[in-house]
């Protein structure tokens, strides 16, 4: 069993702070509809207004999926997928940033 250089537990460290700040996070896009109500008798429907409602996509075991979303979820999302993309860039940046520390490291032994 190797022990953990000091230098990869401050490398742990940076990107578990980084990560735990993009809580909560998620991928997918949220969409704005407009689309008729299923009451029969809506004066709105019936001048052609329709209801705007927002939806949530996403994709689940290889196939996209939709959920609605209620109005009052929809700051709290858009912040999720926000941290989503940014999570993922980071995901992006860690590859190489582990193959230096590796290198770096075996240089020094």
């Amino acid at each position: 069993m190797n022990p953990e250089k000091p230098s990869s537990i401050k490398l742990q460290t940076k990107w578990q702070t980084h990560l735990g700040k993009l809580w909560p996070a998620l991928k997918g896009s949220l969409a704005q509809v407009r689309k008729p109500c299923i009451r029969k008798n809506c004066p709105a429907c019936a001048r052609g207004d329709k209801h705007t409602a927002w939806l949530l996509a996403f994709t689940q075991r290889g196939r996209r999926r939709c959920m609605y979303v209620p109005q009052n979820l929809v700051p709290l999302l858009r912040q999720a997928i926000k941290n989503g993309r940014r999570l993922e860039e980071l995901l992006y940046q860690m590859g190489p940033a582990l193959i230096k520390e590796f290198r770096r490291q075996r240089k020094a032994q």
